[in-house]
């Protein structure tokens, strides 16, 4: 109980006792209070001098003497012996020992017997692990530190300071774990995190290290190892964003750090290749530039610094391949003087950038002679500097500058089989270019850059057949290799391989490596395959433009994709261009390039409407002695266009007089041409007898038996009967044949037909039959649907839906005169029942249920959102969008989105043009916004946009229908002056379509507007006469709206004479008996007054 009370005594006396090597300065009063605190002690250690932690106390309470040093090591001693369990003694004797006697030994001895004891004690295990790193006696720290680990898993200091000599020595895995175990002690020490960090960095585990990293970071926020460290994680893994970002927080802490400052330039080095290689040439330009001044200020820091150098060097060879060339302006206007400077300019800034990229590489290896790869380096920055301004008189075998700094290499390290390579890729002798590549291959079969490039000699030296071996072999060893890929797509001149399958090689290729030679070859492909219109050989020739203006091929070819894709301006600029690239070219050119330049400009010309301009061209040839037979059809069609008939067949007679020396395709296309431009200027009788003067060796070919029977169809006589038959056994492919099908239902419409409606259904009859024999031919599928939408047979409607086969493959290929999914949707427009989808709003009044509204609207949603652009798409699904509010009687929602969708579509620039067809679908547009108005009650709007449709210069029959909406919207507003007069109106303009009079019967009846009694039944009469089809189904619609009419105005002796005409007419519509059932409930109802 005494010693208890000892105990609770000395406690009391010292409260908070001091365990670290600080120099207090104490004031007067804790001066004081630690002598009474002394005191106190000394007279408790002398009334129990057996008790260990009261001499303990004592020692810790005279350590904070400067002077009483000794005697508290005393007071120690005696409390180890007294109680050699007592770590902490251990412990202080131990800094004792370490700096006040400097007895390491002994230290040391004490420290460790502290760890014995209690091995969680951080500052005994740390100041012991301070001394012997101070001796250099690594293993023995390593060993405590482990000794300590295994024996207590809290001590959390040897596993830290285990983590720490595990990463010194680089062993990582071994770190990792201790370094866990530590974190778990010390969670929030970024030392400890920068360790985890750089452990997992090199194991490869890059995921883990940015997360360590990152929590290092967040810890302490100018940790510039961190952060630098993460940055350079991510350039490894390609996220040069994200390393550009870490890369500047480091410089914004420490604005010299060499690391920072090289990690910040290698980002943006990086960054600006992605942008390269995806087409934004300029942004990635920008990003050089940027490079380039960071890595300028990294040189000023370190300028004897080689890596420095290279990197300087690598930006400025980047710059110099990827540079784009800007252009000013490109229209009609566009001169050659400024083309000229523009292109000096453009070389002249790349050829700087090689040159400052050459002498970078040369201040790298002046300061690391040693690095073989610095050679290469300024090998190839050499042979960029020579390209820009290429010397034609120059000896092939003559050593330059490139081949040798690659031989400097090749002494360093001979068998280095990557510079072997180079040299075969440097070298202009073609000799020394096999040799190189063989001996690389010889150090490592397996190189697929070697085996590309010794295909592409072979193929120079038309060795085709060792060409395709050895592009076989690079392929099966990397298929990621663009050359190959494009080496394989030039055997299509040769026929070793279809125009398509060198398109898709070449298309590869460029995927790959997006160079402006593969680019230019894809475009030639494009032209020869077909796929002009691609949007991939689009961008592809754009960026070829860009990369390589001075090739005229790249603006001639850019032209052709314009053309092809309705741009005749943008066309026209691009030939200019090319012309003028060829004039100010180095080197000689052949004399066919310029007249293929100068035609293609002459017939975008002749597209364009600038027949004259056209004209010129077609001179400026034919004085030169270049005017071809594709310039001569040019020339004709432009003197067509310009009225000089005389002067165009003077071109045709010439041009006819060069068939017999023309090759067999060029002979069919001129004569198809001289046939069509006869019809157009003669006429189609003076057409018809040049044409049966021509000789009969003439008519040999597909192309002209389609002219031969286009112009047969339009003649009554069938004239040339004979020579159409004989020239169809010339339709070789399925596709000729359906042509034909197609051209002859067409005529069979015409032949067959009145002077005022076509005979739709001999052009359905002979379609059907056509389709048994082919029946894939889309062609063929989409005219019948057409003609069956156009027919007047009510039950074609739903037919035509089924004639189609929707691909979204074929959405930008137009076969026919309408596309597949626009038929489908039409043909829901025309379906008045919409198949009913939603019964609860109306019941089926069809028959035949069409399924085609809801999936009409989804491919019309789907072409949207391929085609954003498509105004005709847009526009039908408008029409479906009102079929499907009218049906569920204007829903909000509904109404709302056919607005939006209808201020989209009248934004368009489309819908500016004079067009009829342009013209009638904004009149459409126009009438559907005003329907949404009134049926939401807003008359107002909906008299606007009505009075806007009408505005449009349209034929009376479709004005009928402006007027009849007004008459409408008047109605519904009350003013019954303005609706009679509309009323009027529609009387006067007359309508073709039998719905218009039968609506307007329904307004005159229900307001009251007949002004001469019968006059729409008259009307409606004259239009059904010649509509044998159809006539049935009107006369029954027309009978039963005046039966419901009646029954509306009480006349049920009338209505009932109505009603009966309908169900002998059509039998087969249960909705008309519905309504014949009702009548006598309704008069019934009347009579008795229900």
């Amino acid at each position: 109980m005494q010693r208890k009370s000892c105990h609770e005594q000395a406690y009391r006396v010292l409260r908070i006792p001091s365990t670290k090597f600080t120099k207090m300065k104490t004031t007067e009063e804790e001066e004081r209070r630690r002598l009474e605190r002394l005191e106190q002690l000394e007279e408790l250690v002398e009334s129990n001098p057996d008790d260990p932690s009261l001499h303990f106390q004592l020692g810790i309470c005279l350590w904070e003497t400067e002077t009483e040093k000794e005697k508290a090591a005393e007071h120690w001693v005696i409390s180890a012996k007294q109680n050699p369990k007592n770590a902490a003694a251990f412990k202080y004797l131990g800094h004792y020992y370490a700096t006040v006697s400097v007895d390491v030994q002994r230290a040391i001895k004490c420290y460790q017997r502290a760890l014995s004891l209690h091995p969680n004690d951080s500052d005994a295990g740390e100041a012991l692990c301070d001394l012997l790193d101070r001796q250099g006696k690594e293993t023995l720290e390593l060993a405590i530190c482990k000794d300590a680990s295994h024996n207590s898993p809290r001590a959390f200091w040897a596993f830290r300071r285990l983590g720490f000599l595990q990463v010194h020595q680089k062993k990582w895995s071994e770190a990792v774990q201790s370094l866990q175990h530590a974190i778990r002690g010390y969670p929030a020490s970024p030392d400890l995190w920068e360790a985890l960090g750089l452990a997992y960095h090199r194991l490869g585990m890059f995921t883990a290290a940015i997360k360590s990293y990152g929590r290092a970071i967040e810890l302490e926020d100018t940790s510039v190892f961190a952060l630098v460290e993460c940055g350079n994680i991510f350039l490894m893994l390609g996220s040069f964003r994200k390393g550009i970002e870490q890369f500047q927080q480091a410089l914004k802490i420490s604005p010299q750090n060499m690391s920072a400052l090289y990690g910040l330039a290698s980002g943006l080095l990086g960054l600006s290749k992605e942008c390269i290689n995806s087409g934004s040439f300029r942004w990635g330009a920008s990003l050089l530039e940027d490079a380039c001044k960071v890595s300028e200020a990294s040189i000023k820091s370190a300028c004897n610094s080689s890596c420095t150098w290279k990197l300087q060097g690598d930006i400025q060879l980047a710059y110099a391949q990827g540079y784009p060339w800007m252009e000013e302006s490109q229209s009609l206007e566009y001169k050659a003087e400024t083309f000229e400077k523009s292109i000096y300019s453009w070389k002249n800034t790349c050829h700087l950038a090689a040159i400052y990229a050459r002498n970078s590489y040369q201040r790298a290896l002046h300061l690391a002679p040693w690095q073989a790869n610095i050679y290469i380096d300024i090998a190839i920055s050499s042979d960029l500097v020579t390209s820009f301004y290429k010397d034609y008189t120059h000896d092939k075998c003559t050593w330059q500058l490139s081949q040798k700094m690659t031989l400097g290499a090749l002494v360093i390290e001979s068998d280095n089989f990557e510079f072997w390579v180079a040299l075969g890729c440097l070298s202009k002798c073609n000799a020394l270019k096999q040799h190189a590549l063989i001996r690389g291959l010889q150090l490592d079969v397996s190189i697929a850059n070697a085996w590309a490039y010794l295909g592409k000699l072979y193929r120079e030296e038309n060795e085709k057949k060792l060409a395709r071996q050895a592009f076989d072999y690079a392929r099966g060893i990397d298929p990621s290799l663009a050359l190959p890929w494009a080496g394989m797509s030039a055997d299509t001149h040769t026929g070793e391989s279809t125009p398509d399958d060198a398109f898709e090689s070449c298309l590869h290729a460029v995927k790959i490596l997006p160079l402006a030679e593969f680019q230019i070859g894809l475009a030639k492909l494009a032209l020869l395959s077909g796929n002009l219109l691609s949007s991939q050989v689009f961008g592809a020739i754009q960026q070829a433009v860009q990369r390589a203006p001075h090739y005229h091929e790249s603006h001639n070819l850019n032209g052709l994709v314009c053309e092809a894709r309705f741009h005749f301006q943008a066309a026209i600029a691009s030939y200019r261009l090319a012309r003028y690239a060829i004039n100010i070219s180095v080197g000689t050119f052949l004399k066919s390039h310029l007249k293929d330049i100068s035609t293609n400009l002459a017939r975008s010309l002749s597209k364009a409407g600038n027949a004259k301009g056209a004209v010129q061209e077609c001179e400026d040839l034919e004085k030169e002695g270049m005017l071809d037979a594709e310039g001569l059809q040019i020339y004709a069609f432009s003197l067509w266009k310009l009225g000089e008939h005389e002067a165009a067949l003077s071109m045709t007679r010439t041009l006819a007089a060069s068939i017999p020396t023309m090759d067999k395709t060029s002979a069919a296309v001129s004569v198809s041409f001289i046939c069509r431009l006869l019809y157009y200027i003669s006429g189609q009788d003076l057409a018809i007898v040049s044409i049966l003067k021509m000789p009969k060796e003439l008519f040999q070919s597909s192309k002209i038996s389609f002219i031969v029977s286009a112009i047969n169809a339009l003649d009554q006589n069938n004239s040339l009967e004979s020579i159409v038959s004989s020239s169809r056994y010339f339709l070789a492919s399925h596709e000729e044949i359906s042509g034909m099908h197609y051209l002859i239902a067409l005529s069979k419409l015409i032949k067959h037909g009145t002077e005022h409606h076509l005979e739709f259904q001999s052009g359905v009859s002979h379609l059907r039959k056509a389709l048994h024999m082919y029946p894939n031919s889309n062609l063929i599928r989409n005219l019948l649907g057409y003609l069956l939408l156009a027919s007047e047979v009510w039950e074609n409607t739903h037919v035509s839906s089924r004639c189609s086969i929707i691909d979204a493959s074929d959405s930008g290929n137009k076969e026919g005169l309408k596309l597949a999914w626009e038929i489908f949707s039409a043909g829901a427009v025309a379906c008045h029942a919409m198949g009913n989808s939603e019964p609860r709003f109306s019941f089926p009044t069809c028959g035949c249920q069409c399924p085609s509204g809801s999936g009409a609207m989804k491919e019309l949603q789907k072409c949207l959102r391929r085609e954003p652009w498509n105004s005709n798409g847009r526009y039908l699904l408008v029409l479906n969008l009102l079929q499907k509010a009218r049906e569920e009687r204007f829903p909000v929602n509904v109404c709302i989105m056919l607005e939006r969708l209808i201020i989209v579509a009248l934004s368009d620039e489309f819908y500016s043009r004079k067009e009829a067809s342009c013209q009638y679908q904004k009149f459409q547009l126009y009438l559907c916004a005003a329907e949404i108005l009134l049926q939401r009650g807003n008359i107002i709007g909906c008299i606007n946009h009505t009075k806007d449709a009408s505005a449009l210069l349209l034929p009376d029959s479709y004005q009928f229908f402006g007027h009849l909406l007004l008459c409408r919207a008047y109605a519904a507003e009350g003013n019954f002056k303005n609706c009679k007069e509309e009323y009027e109106r529609c009387l006067e303009l007359k309508t073709d379509f039998h719905v218009g009079w039968i609506c307007l019967k329904v307004m005159e009846s229900q307001y009251e507007l007949q002004t001469i009694s019968n006059v729409v039944e008259l009307a409606f009469t004259e239009g059904s006469k010649g509509r044998n089809n159809s006539w049935n189904m009107w006369m029954t619609v027309y009978s039963l709206v005046m039966g419901m009419i009646c029954i509306w105005n009480q006349d049920f002796l009338s209505a009932e004479e109505f009603l009966e005409q309908p169900c002998s007419l059509a039998s087969a519509e249960s909705c008309i008996f519905l309504c014949h059932g009702i009548h006598p409930l309704m008069e019934i109802r009347f009579l008795y007054d229900f």
